[in-house]
C-alpha cells in the first residue's frame, strides 16, 4: 500500500518539475514522472521504490545537491540511494552525452536490483514514448536527441544487452521487444530513403 509518503513525492515532484516539458513533445514533463512510476508499480515497486520513480530525475535536472539533501530529509537514505543510483549527471555544465551515457551504462551492471527496476522503468517509458512519436513524426524525431538517430539507438541497444546481464530487471523483455520494434522502423525508414 502506498501511504501519505508517497502522495508527498507527487506534490514534490510535481512543483520541482512544473515548468519542464519533455523534449520535443511540449507535454507537461510530470506525464513522464507519473508513467515511471506507473511502470515500476506494475511490475512489483514497493513504496521507496515508486517515490524514487517519481523522483528519479530530480537530482539531474532540478538542483544537483541541493535537491539530493532535500530529498534524503523527506524520504530517506533509500529513496536518496536510488534517486542518484538513476541519475547519469549531477553537475552543470553536463559532461559530454556519449560520456555519460557509457558511464551510465557501466554502473547498471553493478546497481542494486532497486535502482534496476527505476531505470527499467524509466527507460521503458522512454523507448515506448520514442516509438509512439516516432510513428508520427518520422526521422525528424531524432532531432530532439543529443545522441541523434545513431547514438540513440546505439544506447538502447546497449541498454537492454547490460540489462539482460544483470539478469533481475523484470521489465527486460518488454523493454526489449519495444527497442526491437524502434529498430525495425529505424531500418525501414532507412531502406526507404536508400529506394528514393
Amino acid at each position: 500500500m502506498l501511504s501519505e509518503r508517497f502522495t508527498e513525492a507527487l506534490t514534490y515532484a510535481t512543483q520541482l518539475h512544473a515548468k519542464q516539458i519533455r523534449k520535443g513533445s511540449g507535454v507537461p514533463y510530470i506525464a513522464h514522472l507519473l508513467g515511471v512510476a506507473s511502470i515500476a508499480l506494475e511490475y512489483g515497486a514497493n513504496e521507496d521504490e515508486a517515490i524514487a520513480a517519481l523522483l528519479h530525475d530530480a537530482i539531474e535536472d532540478q538542483g544537483g545537491a541541493a535537491t539530493r539533501e532535500e530529498i534524503r530529509r523527506r524520504f530517506g537514505d533509500n529513496v536518496t540511494a536510488i534517486v542518484d543510483g538513476c541519475t547519469d549527471s549531477d553537475t552543470i555544465p553536463k559532461p559530454p552525452w556519449r560520456q555519460r551515457k557509457e558511464a551510465y551504462i557501466a554502473h547498471i551492471c553493478t546497481a542494486s536490483p532497486s535502482v534496476l527496476l527505476v531505470s527499467g522503468a524509466d527507460k521503458l517509458y522512454n523507448a515506448q514514448s520514442i516509438r509512439k512519436d516516432y510513428r508520427v513524426l518520422g526521422e525528424s524525431l531524432w532531432e530532439r536527441f543529443k545522441g541523434g538517430k545513431e547514438g540513440t539507438l546505439w544506447y538502447y541497444r546497449t541498454l537492454v544487452d547490460t540489462f539482460h546481464k544483470t539478469g533481475s530487471i523484470p521489465m527486460i523483455e518488454e523493454l526489449e521487444r519495444v527497442v526491437a520494434e524502434i529498430e525495425v522502423l529505424a531500418s525501414s525508414a532507412h531502406q526507404r530513403v536508400g529506394e528514393e
